[in-house]
């Protein structure tokens, strides 16, 4: 399971653009921790410190022991508003989680044991689809990643749903078995030379074709007319 992150926070009493960018020119960032049927707590944040979090790329999936004016609360970051042009952050909204919170959160997807694969061996490219899926779990039990075994898998097969290992609890959003995370490919080099083989081969069949039609001379075939005889005199 993925390891909680700390922050620290201050509640503050107004809302309102003027005091979000009164906040900003403080280095500061106004947020808010709402859910588990408690009052919405409006808060302020150091931008730095929620700024280092956020660009480790996890705060969506990691749990945050969040202390507001000495009380720590737990909570998952459920938004995170940047602006358009610098990326800077300007809000953020926190949710209050227990072990009966269930929530749906999008996870990484690792694929492993490539070198058990036939298909990569062979210098086969693998082409993901999904590197990240939606599950619906419990907000205390996310996992940190989702392992694909890809052993025995050859070039040219399609890894689905059903090779995913996935912990206890956790659910697909998508249930669909038949849902493709990754294919197998074979290499550049080796779909140009099957390319060029069938082209030859095409090539071949019809000129085989041609010389075996009625009344048809075969390609490269000179029709010699028959030799004059020589008057004796």
């Amino acid at each position: 399971m993925a390891k909680n992150y700390a922050l620290t926070a201050e509640k503050r009493d107004r809302a309102g653009k003027g005091v979000a960018r009164a906040l900003r020119r403080e280095l500061k960032i106004p947020a808010v921790i709402y859910g588990d049927g408690k009052e919405p707590i409006m808060i302020s944040m150091v931008e730095k410190d929620i700024t280092l979090q956020y660009l480790k790329g996890y705060m969506s999936t990691h749990l945050c022991d969040l202390t507001v004016d000495g009380a720590k609360q737990l909570c998952i970051a459920r938004d995170v508003q940047t602006h358009p042009v610098t990326d800077r952050i300007e809000h953020a909204d926190f949710l209050r989680v227990t072990p009966k919170t269930k929530i749906a959160v999008d996870v990484p997807v690792h694929f492993i044991n490539q070198e058990a694969s036939p298909g990569m061996k062979a210098a086969g490219v693998l082409n993901i689809v999904s590197h990240e899926l939606e599950l619906m779990c419990s907000a205390t039990d996310i996992p940190e990643f989702l392992e694909v075994d890809m052993t025995g898998a050859e070039i040219g097969d399609s890894i689905r749903m059903d090779k995913l290992k996935l912990p206890k609890g956790a659910v697909p959003t998508n249930d669909d078995e038949e849902h493709v995370l990754a294919t197998i490919a074979a290499p550049k080099g080796a779909k140009a030379d099957e390319e060029a083989d069938a082209a030859i081969s095409a090539a071949a069949a019809a000129a085989s074709a041609a010389a075996s039609a009625p009344g048809v001379a075969a390609p490269g075939a000179a029709a010699k007319a028959p030799a004059k005889k020589e008057d004796k005199k």
